[in-house]
This record gives structure tokens, C-alpha cells and sequence, in this order.
């Protein structure tokens, strides 16, 4: 008796559970059966009476190569369901445990050890495990999203309840094995008269039995995509039994999780397909779906974005054009594609047909001109010579032209990846009440005129201008399906490089939608001389000359590498004679002029102290002084700044593996202190290797000052970084002498007027003002796009009127706002300097960022929204009790919060010591002269003051040196 039985079917009506059919796919599964690493496995293949001939011959010749590991069973002529062979094959295996596989599936090496270990170490009656399907037409293979979660850990559950993802999603469908005594004890069958009743039977299997192991490994890949279009009716009829059975068994909130599921994992896949679809398979959806949405299922569930709501319940009507508008505002959520109505009580709904609320989409916040819209192009044709283009803009209710009001508007053909663009006026354009309806006759063959090399695509967009040349205008991309240019549509083209290069325009539609023109060759001139270029860029020689070309491009590629410019630097760039007074600042790795670097900056232009400065930035050199030399950070000058430098000036760490000069004196400002653990005493430094941390001690020793702000500090950063006392300078942070002085100045004068950044901003000064400012949750690497967990737009709705909120992400972070109403949200995540930002904020939210031991110098609220507190501080670790030791309240919950905002000076009263005493602790030596400590301590003593410095003070740039940006410096990684 073999361990495992791998049931294949071969052949076989009513669908094959997403398999691919035929005798190589066949042949695949069998083969992925043949080479795992458990060798007491076996194929079991169910052929159909009706199986093809070459299906037939591969089973046959598969059996004979391995007798022993390969049966067939030759099902009766009266079973011809896919669901019927798998019956069969579940009564003719004899394995200890039974797996199904879908032609075409294959499993992976291991896929049958480790899943016989983990049933055989659990005791577990079902064991299932992970698994990908092919994403595009290339084959490359992706995991669903949700299996992430479902499967971040090998467990064993008691019940299926307590992983209901196992149901909610389809996440049985393949993948899993189930113990043989089990599959006869418990009477799992397939339904026999459902197609895609692998959906079903995953779900009754992991109810009827007890104990389930959940894997980590990846079992199964080569999941085909059903094809949700032709197959909709069979996946509803599906998805009902499996929610009627988890009615049945008194889960109805599953079943509500799984109607939402579905809605995702179906529906609003089926709807983005929509424009790629023919027009006959479309309609033919359209109504498919709209006899299968009925009944029971409802098509609108309140708990998925307004988006998918709107498409899922456009695709429950069967309209096919508002479909399309859906499947294309999914893919462009900041496009208006329907005429949107604004209700009684002020919410924005899709359309008078489909009101669905759309308010938090933002639309009504933007007018027309500001707005992008859906244009839609109905009609593409030839009319005597000339390409006959028609369509119409949608308008949203709330905004747009006057009916009355004069139009214009202009076609443009723009060259892709140029600058030259062709226009054609555009002979009808009205206002229809709903929208704006066009039509223009352009005279490509005579005014198109390409070269004919690298401007053989060109993109069409309309410029609609309202109220005449000083009004708004609109600017969009006509959109149409796949199929909504005719394939025989073609003009005359006249290249400048003449016939050879070209001799047909053909109109077609782009990979996202749009119209656009493509020069082609047609004729037999060109056609011979473009089959001539293949051949001479595309024979042995000319093989060869590339692969010359490309290598010579990766060995100058070598010499811009980090890597060879370290070698550089550190063997010869730093034996150059030091530059006596240079100095080279950076703040956050070059991302922004600020913080302490460029308080210390200024401070020595206020004392004008000789000393000549180099900034670094990366990638922009905007919002830098211009009193100052710039240079790219990993340039060859930013590597010959530092190698002839004297004092290297930075809070967050120059390159690790640049060596420090000799002759360099190395300040590290830092840039906060620190609640979560950092550096050695981090777990993910004290997992690494040993290499990896002395790597890490290497660069830490090249600081010769390190500054500290309280005795926090010292017993947490500069021990966490073995930093020696020698080397700890008791000034406070340089930053922090604005706050300071912010503070003395609101006690004595009031916070009005406040700084010029308010109103730059542009914020009033009669509504409170709140800045959001997260912690970095992220690792090593690239700037990555995170997701708020404060609801932006919910408290622009609940606080808007009173409160402006500013949202900064660190900089290592980016995070999308939503449109919300004017004033009420402001993204000022890439303003240089953050203490400009917290002098003007009245309230601070944050979590766990260092930001609060700088803003509780000011004595103003501060508010932690800490949903994940605690599991944060096991993960990442902490200094302190965060609880015992908060400067305000510590909300766990959006609603928690809320409630602290609205009464917010009753807060502000009763955590008045909190904040005081907080402030004590981690910020002792913030007095307001850190910048002038620091500058006699590192700098030498100070001159005699001069004048404030101001822009253009003529005595700035003898000081400093001008500022001066090449082109060489420009380049990335020169």
C-alpha cells in the first residue's frame, strides 16, 4: 500500500476544476507525482470513455514507464463529469492519503513528504498547504493574496472554525489531502452535476472532519484561472452550496464573509477582464451574470469599497456599457467614469441607476479641470480618407461647464517616449446634459508625418477648454475594449524617411485601453525592408557586436557600481590631503535639508565661522540652500567631498562600508530618541551573523561625537551602539532650539500669528491644527508605500470643520491620501525640515516615532494611537512601558481616539504633569542653545556673531563658498 495516492483525471465533461486538459498536461501532473522525494507515492489516472486519442496514449505510455507508481482506471462509459471520475478515483486508491490534482497541476518536490510529516505528526484527518496559479500569459505563477496570512505558520486547528479562511475563500481547492479512513468514513464525494466542484467539496470535507494541519510549504503550482466569463453560472451555483452548507451548520456570519469573498475573488476580476473581452463574450457575460445574481445572493455588500460595490452591482444588472465604465474607473480610482448625483443629504451616488455611495472616492472636491474624466470612445471608423473619431466626456453632476457655456476642443497625436505632437481641430462638441459628446475627422495621411524610426506609436488625447481661452480645460484619453477598433481600419502613412520606413497607419487599442496609432508596413517595399533590418540586427554577426555592446556597457556599469566605488574610496580616495574647513552635511541619507544638520548649518553661517559646506542630496537638489556646494549622494564629488572633508556632519549614517578619513572628524547629531530597540540590542542585528554586526560595529566606530539630549539616551542609544563615554556629547539636539524658542514665544506672545509656514500651507488660523506622524515600520531597503491605519477621510468627516489635519510619512515611507473637502487634509511629508511642522501643530498623533520627545518640549497635547501596542513592543521590543510613561492618552482603537480629539482640552488639562515630566526625562538638555554648544564643541569657539543671516546677504557666500550643481552630479550613481 503506497503512503500517498495522487488522483488524476484525464478527459471528462463539466469542466476540470480550472485544470488545462489535453495529453501534455496530462503528463505533467503525472510527472510532478513520479519525482517527489517521498518514493511511496502513486499516480492514480481516471481516463473517460470520451478522452482524445493522444490523452489515451500518454496515459498508456506513462503506466509503462513506471508500473509500479502509474494505474489506470478506465472509467464506465456512463461517468463523463469531472466529478464523477474523481468519485472513481477516490474508490480505487489505496494510498494511506488521497490528493487530488487538476490536469495540469503540478506538485512540488517535497509537496507529499511534507505532507504526510505534518498528518502524521497531527494526527490531523486534513492537511493543506499553499498554492499558486498562472498570472499572466507568460506563466508566471502567483499566490493568492489572502494565503499570506492563512498559511504564515504551520499550526494544527481543532476545527475549521478557527482558520475560517479555510471556507471564506477557496483556498481548498487544491493543495490539501485528506486521510483515505476519513474520505470513507465521512462519505466525501464530489457533486457530480457541478462543474468547479472542487469549490464545494474542499469546504464539506474540512466541516465533516475533526483535526486539520495547515502547512507553510508550497504543494501545488500550475492552478489555471477559471474563466469566470464563461464559466460565471457554475462558480455562483458553487459558492451558493458552499454558503447554504455553512447556514446549515449555524455559521452565518461565514457565509456573509464568504459572499464578500466571493465578490472579490469573482466578480470584480470578471469585470476588470471586461475590456479585454470580445464584444459577443461580453454580452454574453452581461447576461449570465445577471440571471445568476439573483435570488438569495446579494449582489451589494456594504463592506467592499464603493468601487467594487458599484461594479459588482452594475455586473447584477447585466449592463454591459456601465460594466466597462466600472471595469475602467477600477483600474483609475481617481477617474470620474459616471455622471455622479449628489442626494438630499449630501452624498455623492454612481449614477441615478446605480446609487451607490461614492462619497469617499472625493470626486466632489474637484471641479472641472482639475478632474480626471472618462472619455469614451463610441465610434471609430474611416470616412473618405480621413479616421473618423467619436465619443463622449462623462460630466459629473456637481461641476462642469454650463450647458450654455462655449466649448473647444482639439485632438492630439503625441509620439510615445517624444515630445512631438500633431493636432487636429475637432468639428462637433456639445454639451448632452450628462456629458460632453465629440466628433473629429483627422487627416492623418497628409498631416502625420513621422521619421519612421522610434516614432511608430502615437497616443490620441482630447483638450476639451470651457468658457474660452482663460477657462478650465480637460484633458483625457479615449477609451474603448480591445475589440473596439476594427483590425481592417488602415490610412496611407508618408514617413520622412520615406515608403521603406512605413506605409500604413492602423488604429488600435493600447494594453491600458486607449486609442492610439501605429505605423506599420503593409506594402511589399517595406515589408522586404523591414524583413532586411531583422535580419541584419538579428544574425550571427550582428549577435555578436550586441553581446559586445552589452558587455562593454555592464564593465562601465561596473565603474558607476557602489561596490567599486567603495574599493576606490577606501583604498585610495582617502590618502588625498584634507581640505582644512570642509565640511559635509546630510540629513536622512541626502532625502532632505533639515533637522539637526541644518541647524548646526545655519548656526555656523550666523557665527560666520570660514568654513566651506557640501550638502548632499538624493535624488533632488530642491529645497537646498544655494549658498552651498551640492553634490549627489554616491557621485564620484560626493565621494571626494567626504575623502578630503575635515568634519563629517549627519543624523542617520553616512555609507556603512565608506572608510573614514584619518583626518575627519565625524559628529553624528542622530535624529531622536529611541523607545523601540535599537542597534545591537535589536533582534533582527542580533540574529545576523557575525560578520554582518561587525560590519555594523565598523561603522558605528567612525563617529567621534555623538549627541545626546537626556540620560535616556545614554543608557539606551549609546549603549545599544557600544558608544564609549568619551564620545557623548550633552548638548541636546540643535533641531530642538526652534521648539524651544517656539514655546517661550507662544507663553509670551500667543500662538498668533503663527510661522509663514501656515500659511503656506495654507491653513486658518481659527481651526485646531493636528499632524499625524507614524513610526517607521520597515526594514533596510527601498522607500516602500505603507497604509495609514488612521482613517484619513473618516476624520476629515468627523473633525474637518474645526481641524486641519497634516499627515507626514517618514521619509522612508510613502502613504496615498484620499480627496477629502478643501482644508481639512494636507500631506506634508516632503517638507525639508519636520520642527517648521511642529511649531505650527497644535495636537500631535503618533505611535511609537521619536517625534514625541521633540514635540512634548513644546507642551501642547499629544495623542498615541497605538492599535497595535502590544504587539508591536514583543516584536520590535522597547525601552520602557510606553502605558506608564505616555506624555497624553494612549488610544488603542479609531474610536478611542476620536473621543480623546473631542475633548481635547480636558485632555490637554489632565495629562498637563504627564507631558512635564516626560519632557524632563528624555529632553534635559534641550535648553535652546544646542546649536551653539555643539558648534564650540566640534567647530572651535565661536566668532563674534553677525548679522542674522538672510537670502542674498552679501557676506553668505565668501563665507560658504556659491552653490554650484553639474550636470555631473546630476547623474544617478555617477
Amino acid at each position: 500500500m503506497s503512503d500517498f495516492s495522487c488522483v488524476i483525471t484525464g478527459g471528462g465533461d463539466g469542466g476540470d476544476g480550472g485544470g488545462r486538459g489535453g495529453a501534455e498536461a496530462l503528463r505533467a501532473s503525472v510527472d510532478s507525482v513520479l519525482g517527489q522525494s517521498l518514493r511511496a507515492s502513486e499516480a492514480v489516472v481516471v481516463l473517460a470513455s470520451t478522452a482524445d486519442a493522444a490523452t489515451r496514449t500518454a496515459a498508456r505510455a506513462l503506466a509503462d514507464r513506471a508500473p509500479d507508481r502509474v494505474r489506470l482506471v478506465h472509467a464506465d462509459p456512463a461517468v463523463r463529469t469531472t466529478g464523477a471520475l474523481r468519485n472513481a478515483g477516490l474508490d480505487a486508491v489505496t494510498g494511506r492519503y488521497v490528493l487530488v490534482l487538476a490536469t495540469g497541476e503540478r506538485l512540488q518536490r517535497h509537496a507529499c513528504r511534507n505532507l504526510w510529516q505534518a498528518g502524521e505528526r497531527s494526527r490531523a484527518d486534513l492537511v493543506a498547504g499553499r498554492w499558486s496559479r498562472a498570472a499572466d500569459e507568460m506563466g508566471k505563477e502567483r499566490e493568492p493574496s489572502w494565503q499570506g496570512e492563512l498559511y504564515a505558520r504551520s499550526r494544527t486547528l481543532a476545527r475549521f472554525t478557527e482558520a475560517p479562511e479555510l471556507v471564506v475563500r477557496d483556498a481548498l481547492v487544491t493543495g490539501f489531502c485528506l486521510r483515505r479512513e476519513a474520505v470513507r468514513l465521512h462519505g466525501l464525494r464530489y457533486e457530480e452535476d457541478l462543474a468547479h466542484g472542487e469549490i464545494l467539496f474542499g469546504p464539506l470535507a474540512a466541516a465533516a472532519v475533526g483535526r486539520i494541519a495547515l502547512v507553510r510549504r508550497l504543494i501545488v503550482t500550475g492552478r489555471a484561472v477559471p474563466d469566470r466569463a464563461r464559466d460565471l453560472t457554475a462558480l455562483v451555483e458553487a459558492h451558493r452550496r458552499v454558503a447554504n452548507t455553512l447556514v446549515a451548520r449555524g455559521l452565518p456570519e461565514l457565509r456573509e464573509a464568504r459572499e464578500e469573498a466571493f465578490a472579490r475573488d469573482h466578480l470584480v476580476p470578471l469585470v476588470r477582464s471586461f475590456p479585454r473581452l470580445p464584444a459577443a463574450r461580453r454580452e454574453r457575460a452581461a447576461a449570465a451574470a445577471a440571471r445568476a445574481l439573483t435570488g438569495p445572493f446579494p449582489p451589494d455588500r456594504p463592506t467592499l469599497p464603493p468601487l467594487e460595490r458599484v461594479a459588482v452591482r452594475l455586473l447584477a444588472r447585466g449592463d454591459e456599457e456601465g460594466v466597462l465604465a466600472a471595469a475602467y474607473a477600477l483600474s483609475r480610482p481617481a477617474t470620474v467614469c459616471a455622471p455622479l448625483v449628489t442626494g438630499p443629504d449630501g452624498r455623492v451616488r454612481w449614477d441615478e441607476r446605480c446609487p451607490v455611495d461614492v462619497t469617499e472616492l472625493g470626486h466632489q472636491y474637484r471641479g472641472f479641470g482639475e478632474q480626471r474624466l472618462m472619455n469614451r470612445l463610441t465610434r471609430c471608423a474611416s470616412d473618405g480618407g480621413l479616421l473618423l473619431l467619436e465619443g463622449r466626456l462623462v460630466l459629473p453632476g456637481h461641476s462642469g461647464p454650463a450647458p450654455d457655456a462655449p466649448l473647444t476642443a482639439t485632438l492630439e497625436f503625441r509620439a510615445r517616449g517624444g515630445a512631438r505632437a500633431v493636432a487636429f481641430p475637432v468639428e462637433e462638441v456639445r454639451h448632452d446634459g450628462t456629458g460632453i459628446t465629440w466628433r473629429a475627422r483627422a487627416d492623418i495621411a497628409r498631416l502625420l508625418r513621422p521619421v519612421g524610426v522610434r516614432d511608430t506609436a502615437w497616443d490620441a488625447r482630447l483638450t476639451v477648454q470651457a468658457d474660452g481661452p482663460d477657462g478650465p480645460r480637460s484633458v483625457s484619453d479615449p477609451f474603448a475594449p480591445q475589440d473596439q477598433v476594427a483590425g481592417a481600419l488602415r490610412f496611407a502613412a508618408r514617413p520622412r524617411l520615406g515608403p521603406l520606413a512605413g506605409d500604413t497607419w492602423e488604429p488600435y487599442i493600447t494594453v491600458k485601453d486607449h486609442l492610439a496609432l501605429r505605423l506599420t508596413a503593409r506594402r511589399r517595399p517595406a515589408r522586404t525592408t523591414h524583413r532586411l533590418i531583422r535580419y541584419a540586427t538579428h544574425f550571427r554577426p550582428a549577435r555578436k557586436v550586441k553581446l559586445l555592446v552589452r558587455t562593454l556597457r555592464e564593465r562601465l556599469g561596473r565603474y558607476r557600481s557602489r561596490g567599486f566605488k567603495t574599493s576606490v574610496h577606501n583604498t585610495w580616495l582617502t590618502r588625498l590631503p584634507v581640505r582644512r574647513g570642509s565640511v559635509v552635511f546630510e540629513s536622512h541619507m541626502g532625502t532632505c535639508y533639515g533637522d539637526s544638520p541644518r541647524a548646526l548649518y545655519e548656526e555656523i553661517r550666523r557665527q560666520g565661522l570660514k568654513l566651506h559646506a557640501t550638502w548632499s542630496y538624493d535624488p533632488s537638489p530642491d529645497g537646498f540652500p544655494d549658498d552651498a556646494r551640492l553634490v549627489r549622494r554616491w557621485s564620484w564629488r560626493y565621494l571626494w567631498a567626504l575623502a578630503r572633508a575635515e568634519y563629517w556632519v549627519d543624523n542617520q549614517g553616512f555609507p556603512l562600508p565608506l572608510r573614514k578619513p584619518a583626518h575627519t572628524t565625524y559628529l553624528q547629531t542622530w535624529h531622536g530618541s529611541a523607545y523601540k530597540r535599537m542597534g545591537f540590542d535589536e533582534t533582527r542585528v542580533r540574529l545576523q551573523n557575525a560578520p554582518q554586526r561587525e560590519r555594523l560595529q565598523q561603522a558605528v566606530h567612525r563617529f567621534d561625537h555623538f549627541l545626546v539630549r537626556s540620560e535616556h539616551d545614554v543608557r539606551t542609544l549609546a549603549r545599544a551602539y557600544r558608544l564609549p563615554e568619551d564620545r557623548l556629547l550633552r548638548t541636546g539636539y540643535p533641531r530642538n532650539d526652534a521648539l524651544v524658542a517656539e514655546r517661550a514665544r507662544s507663553e509670551t506672545q500667543g500662538r498668533l500669528p503663527r510661522p509663514p509656514l501656515a500659511g503656506a500651507l495654507g491653513l486658518d488660523d481659527h481651526k485646531k491644527t493636528v499632524l499625524y506622524a507614524p513610526t517607521f515600520r520597515g526594514g533596510p531597503g527601498k522607500q516602500r508605500r505603507v497604509r495609514l491605519l488612521l482613517d484619513v477621510r473618516e476624520f476629515a468627516e468627523r473633525f474637518g470643520d474645526t481641524h486641519t489635519l497634516l499627515v507626514r510619512a517618514h521619509y522612508l515611507e510613502t502613504a496615498r491620501l484620499p480627496l477629502c473637502p478643501p482644508g481639512t487634509v494636507v500631506d506634508v511629508s516632503s517638507h525639508h525640515d519636520v520642527s517648521e511642522v511642529l511649531a505650527l501643530t497644535d495636537v500631535l498623533i503618533t505611535d511609537y516615532s521619536s517625534i514625541m520627545f521633540d514635540f512634548a518640549l513644546l507642551d501642547r497635547p499629544i495623542v498615541l494611537f497605538a492599535p497595535d501596542l502590544d504587539t508591536y513592543a514583543a516584536e520590535r521590543g522597547s525601552y520602557f512601558d510606553l502605558r506608564e510613561k505616555a506624555p497624553g492618552p494612549v488610544a488603542e482603537t479609531q474610536d478611542e481616539l476620536f473621543a480623546v480629539l473631542a475633548e481635547l482640552k480636558q485632555t490637554e488639562t489632565r495629562h498637563a504633569a504627564q507631558r512635564d515630566a516626560f519632557a524632563s526625562e528624555f529632553g534635559i538638555y534641550d535648553e535652546g542653545d544646542a546649536a551653539r554648544r555643539t558648534v564650540a564643541a566640534v567647530f572651535g569657539p565661536p566668532v563674534s556673531p553677525g548679522p542674522p543671516f538672510s537670502p542674498g546677504h552679501p557676506g553668505s557666500r565668501d563665507a560658504l563658498g556659491a552653490r554650484h550643481i553639474t550636470d555631473h552630479d546630476r547623474g544617478a550613481g555617477r
